[in-house]
């Protein structure tokens, strides 16, 4: 018999059992709208985590701090360190950072910056390194002999929105040691910083930057053999990025620096998001098992109610394997109208699924004196991959035939003299 007349008999078979059909169907679209909605909205988080990561770090650049987080981020840097790492290959540009505690700002009527943190660094080689954050929405940057010049972070420049300090005006920088002020000057606002308006090591928003050269005459710095704090490492191709780190730890003991690597911490939670996408999808899978012995139980009883039918079909000389292909052909037909309807009804799950885990994930603002950085609205949005719909799609009538593999081939080897007796 041809392939098209067995799959018109089974269409035939399948209409006739309406209810049955349908509930038999469901479970399979169920399991495919479940695969379906998991692998795209795992898609489309590891995109956002990425994009995010993107945003608050360069994959070309390396942050090197003394100590480690773990035991704590203690000591400093020499100027013969920096030079050390510059002498590595595959690196274009490296800067030191001096942070400054207990640092506070104030505008020329007494008040207080929203600076968080004011640091000292080499105007010229930042702009190399961070082209991209360390930029101005208004002003210059101070040049070669400007001391007491400084910029201001896009945030650090207002008080609850206002903008206290601007381009031109002079504001007071106090620094001091437990109770004592240790240092005190008058600096002119030379520019304002671009809003990053993200979250990460590199988001200047509530920075404050002063010459490094100023920052080194300080008492506090001014004898201290290691004054930096942080080397900013920038290398010609991130692809170096992992073995360029591990060349600026062999230049230090043991366990005496920590070196950031935004790409390979990139890669680590990239690895990590997929194997907890494969374990959702895996469970999702189950459900689509548990379709496929609905099926393997629907079609037994099936074969049982049509004993009769079969024995007909035989002793009019119809083969074994057109009988199995018969009750194959209905399994097929499931899958592939369950994998049909599940493949649309996945995409609009992940969309509804996507919209209301946006929502449940918006940061929480919470009205202090101090003001966090803020952080980005997260949006998940899902990633639909054909490949992904393909091999759910296969998944499915794969399963409808492996479940439905029994009952065809106890039909097919039911004997017609035997069937046309059974009641």
């Amino acid at each position: 018999m041809k392939a098209s007349k067995i799959l018109s008999i089974a269409w035939d078979n399948l209409k006739q059992r309406k209810l049955r059909t349908s509930l038999t169907t469901l479970g399979v679209v169920i399991g495919i709208t479940t695969i379906i909605a998991i692998a795209s909205l795992g898609e489309g988080f590891r995109l956002e985590v990425r994009q995010r990561m993107e945003q608050g770090f360069e994959l070309d650049v390396l942050i090197v701090f003394p100590g480690s987080f773990t035991a704590g981020l203690t000591g400093g840097f020499s100027q013969t360190d920096v030079e050390n790492i510059t002498k590595i290959s595959n690196i274009t540009a490296v800067t030191p950072l001096i942070t400054i505690p207990t640092a506070e700002l104030y505008n020329m009527t007494d008040v207080k910056l929203g600076a968080f943190t004011v640091g000292a660094v080499n105007f010229t080689e930042m702009k190399e390194i961070l082209p991209l954050r360390f930029r101005l929405s208004n002003g210059t940057f101070p040049q070669p002999g400007e001391n007491q010049s400084i910029v201001l972070g896009y945030k650090a420049s207002k008080v609850n929105e206002t903008m206290v300090a601007g381009v031109g005006d002079n504001v007071s920088l106090i620094v001091k040691s437990g109770n004592y002020v240790v240092y005190t000057g008058n600096f002119t606002v030379s520019g304002i910083l671009d809003k990053g308006g993200t979250s990460g090591i590199t988001n200047f928003d509530y920075w404050a930057f002063i010459p490094i050269e100023t920052a080194l005459e300080m008492r506090l710095f001014k004898d201290k053999p290691e004054p930096y704090q942080i080397i900013l490492v920038k290398v010609s191709d991130p692809q170096y990025a992992e073995s360029v780190g591990r060349e600026i730890e062999n230049l230090f003991p043991p366990y005496s620096i920590t070196v950031f690597v935004p790409s390979a911490l990139m890669r680590q939670v990239d690895n990590i998001l997929n194997i907890v996408q494969m374990f959702l999808v895996a469970i999702g899978s189950i459900s689509l098992l548990v379709a496929g012995v609905g099926i393997m139980n629907i079609m037994t009883v099936a074969v049982m109610e049509r004993t009769h039918e079969i024995g007909i079909l035989k002793a009019i000389g119809a083969k074994s394997r057109t009988v199995l292909g018969m009750f194959l052909a209905e399994a097929v037909l499931v899958g592939i109208i369950g994998g049909f309807i599940g493949a649309f009804t996945g995409y609009g799950l992940s969309y509804g699924l996507a919209r209301i885990l946006s929502n449940f994930m918006q940061p929480q603002r919470q009205e202090t004196v101090l003001q966090a950085p803020e952080t980005q609205r997260m949006q998940i949005s899902p990633v639909f991959s054909p490949e992904w719909t393909i091999v759910a799609f296969v998944f499915a009538i794969i399963v409808c035939i492996i479940f439905g593999l029994y009952p065809a081939r106890k039909a097919a080897k039911l004997n017609p003299v035997e069937a046309l007796r059974y009641e």
